[in-house]
């Protein structure tokens, strides 16, 4: 085979690559992510825990988040997971938890009702559940 053809297929297949790949941009540009926000109350399950924000209250002091969980026994509680989305930032729970000792520990059998609280926030916040590599949120959008 000569050079010539050699450079030619060499260009042809290149131009062939930046098209596929012109082509699959423009595929993934157009694909609207969906992030389903459920309404308060609404209860998700995530992994083998079953979930719901009852309510926020918005004060000076602090953001307080009900919420409702069942599902499996966590020692560490009923705070680890929860994160708060408001003003482009991402909350943690406040490590001073002013709960119920129903709280401190979710049981697998029964419904444990916990406040947990965050930085307040003047925005209306979407409040989000990490567990078992998935997450849901609630909002108003809901």
């Amino acid at each position: 085979m000569s050079t010539r053809k050699l450079v030619l297929t060499a260009l042809v297949c290149g131009i062939a690559i930046i098209l596929a790949g012109g082509f699959k941009l423009l595929q993934v540009a157009t694909d609207a992510p969906r992030v389903e926000v459920l309404a308060w109350g609404t209860p998700a399950t995530l992994g083998d825990m079953t979930v719901a924000v009852e309510k926020v209250e918005k004060s000076t002091e602090a953001t307080l988040v009900t919420v409702t969980m069942r599902g499996v026994a966590m020692a560490k509680g009923a705070f680890e997971g929860w994160r708060m989305l408001a003003e482009g930032r991402v909350f943690t729970p406040l490590t001073q938890q002013t709960a119920t000792d129903a709280c401190q520990e979710v049981s697998a059998t029964a419904e444990v009702r916990c406040t947990v609280t965050f930085d307040p926030t003047t925005a209306t916040p979407t409040v989000a559940y990490l567990r078992a590599g998935a997450q849901q949120q609630w909002g108003t959008e809901g």
